[in-house]
């Protein structure tokens, strides 16, 4: 009984706390745009969602110029320098860092919490689309001498596994919006 009390008395401690989680992930993901490896590793997600790809300016030729986790191969560089890979993931790191920023203030104005969890879950809500329109996020069947029996839909690759972690994003950004909310509705 005295851990209930314990644990519903912190309620609003761990409401802070979910603000400071989302900030330290926003801040490093986005933080990580800067560089070319993360930059490069978001291009099939861009490329493919119709939200998205028009941030880039030849988003259907990405599978030729793929590189792979911290690979440094020059034509792919320049590719993706055309292209606005870079430009667009330095763009998207601020907004990221920004969102993130917004979330943390929750803790000192509620009017800032409140967009920040707003604009937490809405990135989410955006990542989560690309379970839906980018190929990469399931298990292809890449054929072999045996059977594949698990590929495609529901199975996550690497990439699906990332997005659906989203969801966590999604449900984290509506609490501390809806307790930013509830606090301003008391004022």
């Amino acid at each position: 009984m005295k851990m209930l009390s314990i644990l519903a008395n912190l309620q609003g401690q761990f409401f802070n706390l979910m603000r400071i989680a989302i900030f330290i992930v926003m801040v490093w993901i986005g933080g990580l745009k800067a560089f070319q490896y993360e930059a490069d590793g978001i291009v099939p997600f861009v490329a493919n969602s119709p939200l998205m790809s028009f941030f880039y300016h030849n988003p259907s030729e990405y599978k030729d110029h793929k590189n792979k986790e911290g690979e440094m191969v020059a034509k792919n560089i320049e590719w993706n320098t055309q292209n606005g890979t870079y430009t667009f993931s330095y763009l998207l790191g601020t907004v990221i860092v920004i969102i993130g920023l917004l979330t943390l203030f929750g803790i000192f104005n509620n009017r800032l919490g409140l967009i920040g969890g707003l604009l937490t879950a809405g990135m989410a809500l955006v990542t989560l689309t690309f379970l839906i329109t980018t190929p990469e996020t399931w298990v292809p069947n890449l054929g072999g001498d045996m059977a594949t029996p698990q590929y495609g839909f529901p199975y996550l690759s690497g990439a699906g596994r990332l997005v659906v972690k989203d969801i966590i994003m999604l449900a984290g950004g509506l609490i501390v919006a809806s307790d930013c909310a509830k606090k301003l509705l008391k004022d």
